[in-house]
């Protein structure tokens, strides 16, 4: 083996380590934003539970949050609940930081 060699699997591992912890952060992300979703539209903690998990699905639709955005979007309208996209993608923001956190600590 050369150092060369060496060097390119060490950011190969990296790039691997990184893409699965964004994958674990964003799934994290999804279902605190159903949680979110469910506590606006009066789920029961079993509903809630599943609901999460739904949104966490809806994620591998397609790429980027549009997806999301789009299943808790109408399906909060559907519910009743006075809300906007902006509202939905603000949440989103903020349970993003919170995944976050939560992944670092869980890490330590």
């Amino acid at each position: 083996m050369t150092t060369f060699d060496d060097r390119e699997r060490a950011f190969e591992n990296m790039f691997a380590h990184d893409a699965e912890m964004q994958f674990r952060i964003q799934a994290r992300r999804n279902r605190l934003v159903g949680e979110w979703a469910a506590a606006k539209m009066g789920l029961t903690p079993e509903e809630t539970d599943a609901y999460a998990k739904a949104v966490v699905q809806a994620d591998f639709e397609e790429a980027g949050d549009e997806d999301v955005i789009r299943k808790i979007l109408g399906d909060m309208t559907q519910a009743g609940v006075d809300i906007d996209e902006p509202s939905v993608r603000a949440a989103l923001e903020e349970q993003q930081v919170i995944a976050r956190r939560q992944f670092i600590e869980a890490q330590s």
